[in-house]
């Protein structure tokens, strides 16, 4: 039995050098238990508010409230309903998760059990053996607004992945490191403009279009996915390419598209529409049944979007990514429903990380099929690496 006896929070820079909240809270063990929440740089219209109305004046009411909830007993996962019932009128999506993450630290701390065995309790409450890996996608190249231009050009896609096959994290991780290590003397031969350097996600940055980066990534000869973020460059009715310079209809973009995955085989199609185009996602899930379209600006991990998804049969695959809902109860239904419909989970990161790898025992608790967190940089390494010690307590 877990009762918070203080709450308190400060701002810390993330990945990006931003502010994002970091929450501790005190038992009456006197023990303390700390956790903060990522940022988004790429959001999609419909996330809920990630402060209600600045990081400032969301830490000063968490401590304000903090004491409504010291009569609170806390033993299980359900018992976030209260945690989020004192605090939800008076603050935003990333303090509340922080506060739950710091919550679940501490019931797992009294039971002496691991993260993911709180949440999978609540879910599927298999045994440890019987529990599958999340397989790892991994961020190789990067463009889009998570990129800077190399002599005036980037992708428009945001995100060039590398899927290994592999359901080991340990072997994934290995696979996926070298990959990209691979790559970087590939860009050094190909790219004239490659400087070495890397964006927001630690991906490569690179001067190249979509094409020229896929031919690349083939020599890999490991699944290739990308994140296209079609939203963040579609305006007035038309999708606005850079590189090099066309507009496209929806008409034209799904022609594009399906080219696109005829010719390099890609396997992973993230956002490859604006948000709320579900009909175009449907229509490229019914040409391509036997590749991942998935859904992140489209359902921001809401389950009345997800729902509309699956009527639509727009997608095959959905991001989850806990605080563009700021519910981890809100994050268990979403993935009952996708579930239920035999939709895949992709348990994801933020353009903007902390050192925070709770994300890797969500992922795996709630039995993701996959686990976006890059594939170098320090904090997110940090998921894949927690992700890779439940892999060998498992096998112990």
């Amino acid at each position: 039995m877990v009762k918070i006896k203080s709450v308190d929070a400060k701002a810390i820079e993330d990945s990006r050098g931003d502010k994002t909240i970091f929450v501790t809270i005190k038992t009456d063990k006197g023990k303390k238990f700390s956790s903060s929440a990522p940022n988004g740089k790429s959001r999609g219209r419909n996330e809920v508010k990630i402060y209600k109305k600045s990081l400032e004046e969301d830490i000063k009411n968490l401590r304000k409230v903090g004491d409504y909830l010291s009569e609170e007993i806390l033993e299980v996962f359900d018992d976030l309903r209260h945690v989020e019932d004192v605090v939800r009128e008076n603050v935003g999506g990333n303090t509340i998760l922080a506060l739950e993450y710091a919550v679940l630290k501490a019931i797992a701390d009294e039971q002496n059990k691991p993260i993911w065995n709180i949440l999978n309790s609540s879910f599927l409450n298999l045994q440890a053996e019987k529990m599958k890996f999340p397989r790892l996608v991994g961020n190789c190249i990067g463009g889009g607004e998570h990129s800077k231009d190399l002599e005036g050009l980037k992708p428009d896609f945001q995100e060039f992945l590398l899927i290994p096959k592999s359901n080991s994290p340990e072997k994934a991780y290995n696979q996926n490191k070298k990959n990209k290590d691979n790559v970087k003397d590939f860009l050094i031969k190909t790219d004239k403009n490659f400087k070495k350097q890397q964006n927001d996600e630690n991906a490569w940055q690179v001067s190249l279009n979509q094409k020229q980066i896929l031919d690349l990534l083939k020599k890999t000869k490991t699944p290739l996915g990308v994140d296209i973020a079609a939203s963040s460059f579609y305006k007035r009715k038309k999708y606005n390419y850079r590189n090099p310079l066309i507009k496209r209809t929806p008409e034209e973009q799904l022609v594009y598209l399906e080219n696109l995955i005829k010719n390099t085989g890609l396997f992973y199609v993230e956002d490859p529409f604006q948000e709320e185009d579900f009909e175009s996602h449907s229509k490229l899930l019914e040409r391509f049944p036997g590749s991942l379209v998935v859904g992140d600006d489209l359902t921001v991990t809401n389950p009345k979007r997800l729902k509309k998804a699956i009527k639509n049969k727009s997608i095959n695959a959905l991001i989850v990514k806990p605080n563009q809902c700021g519910s981890l109860l809100t994050v268990r239904e979403v993935c009952e429903i996708a579930q239920e419909a035999g939709i895949k989970t992709v348990f994801s990161h933020r353009s903007g990380e902390t050192d925070e790898d709770i994300l890797a025992d969500i992922a795996f608790g709630f039995q993701g099929d996959f686990l976006k967190s890059g594939i170098t940089g320090k904090e997110r390494e940090r998921k894949l690496l927690r992700l890779i010690d439940i892999e060998k307590s498992i096998k112990e």
